[in-house]
């Protein structure tokens, strides 16, 4: 008879395999959509979620697809530069848009609806670009576990009918990082990589300036060696969120110091490091529960 380690192990792989086969059917039923809509626009921002799409869209579709990468000051240029990497790695057919979100009032002031704002820019702009190359149909990466978290541009997409078919086919963000893997894609594992402008409290005005001095945080602490990682703008300070995992780095005096300095480089008077660690999505913990409420 099987030990309980044993068991456990035949459990584990069991249990593997069964996501796996779940995971196919959802690819599956996401081609099938996918050829169903005979040309489509990705809103491509290079993320897993929306590198998957496009690069499943663009293997089912070829040249009857195009990503969208919008690009604007709160794309940080690291992003940008993998984005446009990624697609030249699989031929994958790209366009690359400037968008004006910053020169919205209701944008710039930062309130709970700023992502409502930015995505309605977005899908503005690719509207008319789809009316001028003649694709009728626009997609985006959002993923069916992206419901559970507040997230106004969904609203944006419903109001511009936009299409969700990682959502539709059941796709969760875990299912994406499989079958990404599973495709070669080396995105598979990246780091979630929101707009900069989801760094700033709410309430403080997104400006140019502010969006280079979280940029240059982040990118001065990736260059110390951090991977996953986000520089939260209080105003003069700083708040640093690290992945738990990585904490123990961040921890020693010396490295505490050469975070410090890199930070006050950036122009930030006062920095603190958050001991909860790296999680998506924490400005949104200082939302009302009757904002909160309002989901899409």
């Amino acid at each position: 008879m099987a030990n309980a380690a044993e068991r456990n192990l035949h459990e584990t792989g069991a249990d593997r395999e069964a996501c796996d086969a779940e995971a196919g059917v959802k690819l599956r039923s996401l081609e099938s959509r996918l050829g169903q809509l005979g040309s489509v626009m990705v809103a491509y921002s290079g993320g897993v979620d929306s590198a998957f799409l496009a690069a499943t869209a663009h293997r089912v579709l070829g040249a009857r697809m195009l990503a969208v990468l919008a690009d604007s000051p709160s794309l940080a240029r690291r992003d940008l530069d993998q984005a446009c990497a990624f697609a030249r790695s699989i031929g994958m057919p790209l366009r690359v848009v400037a968008t004006e979100e910053l020169e919205r009032p209701e944008y710039a002031r930062n309130d709970a609806d700023r992502c409502f704002h930015c995505k309605d820019e977005l899908f503005n702009v690719m509207a008319a670009l789809g009316a001028e190359l003649g694709f009728e149909r626009i997609a985006y990466g959002m993923n069916a576990d992206d419901t559970r978290d507040y997230r106004p541009g969904q609203r944006a997409a419903q109001d511009h009918a936009v299409l969700a078919p990682l959502a539709e086919a059941g796709l969760t963000k875990q299912d994406v990082r499989a079958l990404a893997k599973a495709a070669g894609y080396p995105v598979w594992d990246r780091p979630a990589a929101p707009c900069l402008s989801s760094r700033v409290e709410y309430g403080r005005e997104v400006t140019r300036e502010v969006l280079a001095q979280v940029e240059q945080a982040e990118e001065s602490l990736r260059q110390l060696g951090f991977r996953e990682l986000r520089v939260r703008h209080h105003g003069e300070l700083a708040r640093v969120e690290i992945a738990r995992h990585e904490l123990p780095r961040a921890l020693s005096m010396e490295m505490l110091d050469a975070i410090t300095a890199a930070l006050k480089q950036a122009g930030f008077q006062y920095i603190t490091l958050d001991c909860t660690g790296f999680r998506s999505g924490s400005m949104n913990a200082l939302l009302s529960a009757e904002t909160l409420a309002r989901r899409s």
